[in-house]
């Protein structure tokens, strides 16, 4: 599906309630069509590992940690039920889909690859894996009535995923996979949730992310103006992940702090994670920051877009990639389990990037200077992401024509995130497949 023809929603209420009715009348179809994909799948890898799933209860039970955690999260999947006419369990199992997958032993191939380029105008952006048969149930969004306003993408009856909100605070989704995995604690998309539509800072976000109670694992990365860094979360603790010397942040689907390293489950199961990381590594390494899509994409997408290529926000060096030491300490939490404490997480330089110590937010390079000026725009964004396996890396990646449901791996979705515009650009499918026309700009509304 082009994505000229994606749905967009435009989601609106003064109360949670009233944006869950909102969603759920909107995308109705979508999320009655959605549940019954999911459902399936659920049940599918659930009989592959020989487990048995009560998914109402395990959804029910994420529900207790999230009304905890954040009620107002919990009334706006109400909202959402009321409105699709579902029962609220069936919402609740849709935000919750990782942690029950988890709890199912879900297998990951293929899952989402990660660039961020850090520097006075910090850009980023991500491939989208996931299930084929699920490729129509996403649509874009924006959203306004909570403390922020925010636009991205997400799947029909998922509160938020991938976005960008009217503060400049944008967040990028790789799944992670720990030993401890479950379907116990907070949803990790209702966390991206809650940043999406609250965070006012690059410190908010990470402080939020940092103290979220989860039971599964993923990484957020959090993108601002002149800002970024991966905040790794996991039933085990979280971790701060900084840039590397040269403002580069890659992410697949394994942990890099080594605290959160010696859980790991789904990375060596899965070792194509590690080739993803290499490849990409190896590719920002040569990345000239050269032309992007200014002239591939300012003539088919009309004045927002080319608005996006020429307007720059210029910040200091001593801003640039987080060089304020003062709200660094304050948002990270160590990554030893329930009894964390604020502080650096332990261990030895992280792989493929800085050193977790007291200075991981600041990417500094050898001489002290920020990391230079070069832009991650959408079309630098593509020519490194794709990849295919006889390029080493399935970085892009195409489903077989056959397969049993769970096994049919796919690119569904290309984005880019711009947070000094607020804007992220959107392209349905794989990023081999981008071209001119191809991208969907969205701009955080004002609340």
């Amino acid at each position: 599906m082009n994505s000229s023809r994606r749905t967009t929603l435009r989601i609106t209420g003064d109360t949670p309630r009233r944006r869950g009715q909102d969603r759920g009348r909107q995308a109705r179809d979508g999320i009655t069509r959605a549940w019954q994909v999911y459902e399936e799948l659920f049940a599918t890898v659930a009989a592959g590992n020989a487990r048995t799933l009560d998914v109402a209860a395990l959804a029910l039970r994420t529900v207790r940690a999230t009304r905890a955690w954040v009620p107002e999260l919990v009334a706006e999947m109400q909202g959402v039920a009321e409105g699709a006419g579902m029962p609220f369990w069936t919402i609740a199992a849709l935000n919750a889909r990782t942690e029950i997958l988890a709890e199912a032993g879900a297998p990951r191939t293929g899952e989402c690859s990660t660039l961020v380029r850090c520097g006075p105008r910090t850009t980023g952006g991500q491939c989208w894996d996931w299930h084929q048969e699920l490729a129509d149930a996403w649509h874009l969004q924006t959203v306004t009535g909570d403390a922020q306003g925010f636009a991205g993408i997400t799947e029909h009856g998922i509160l938020a995923k991938i976005g960008v909100n009217e503060a400049g605070v944008g967040v990028l989704f790789n799944i992670l996979g720990h030993a401890d995995d479950a379907a116990t604690g907070v949803p990790v998309h209702l966390v991206a949730r809650q940043v999406l539509g609250t965070a006012g800072s690059f410190a908010e976000a990470v402080g939020m992310l940092t103290g979220a109670p989860v039971s599964a694992s993923t990484v957020i990365t959090v993108v601002t103006a002149d800002r970024a860094a991966s905040v790794e979360l996991a039933p085990a603790g979280s971790a701060v992940v900084a840039p590397d010397d040269r403002g580069w942040l890659v992410r697949t689907n394994h942990f890099l702090a080594p605290a959160l390293a010696a859980g790991e489950l789904r990375g060596r199961r899965e070792p194509e994670t590690y080739d993803r990381h290499r490849l990409l590594t190896e590719r920002v390494l040569t990345h000239d920051g050269g032309p992007g899509t200014d002239a591939l994409d300012s003539e088919a997408t009309g004045p927002e877009t080319s608005r996006l290529e020429t307007s720059r926000q210029e910040t200091s060096g001593q801003e640039a990639c987080g060089r304020d030491g003062s709200s660094r300490d304050a948002s990270r939490r160590e990554a030893s389990g329930p009894d964390a404490t604020d502080g650096a997480a332990r261990g030895p330089d992280r792989p493929d990037g800085a050193a977790l110590g007291s200075d991981a937010l600041a990417p500094d390079g050898p001489d002290g200077a920020a990391p230079g000026p070069g832009r991650l725009d959408p079309g630098a964004l593509v020519r490194l992401l794709t990849a295919h396996r006889d390029d080493g890396a399935e970085v892009c990646c195409h489903a077989p024509a056959e397969g049993r449901l769970g096994s049919r791996w796919a690119t569904l979705a290309t984005v880019a995130v711009d947070p000094a515009e607020r804007c992220l650009r959107v392209h349905d499918g794989g990023p081999c497949s981008a071209g001119p026309g191809t991208w969907t700009p969205l701009t955080a509304p004002r609340r």
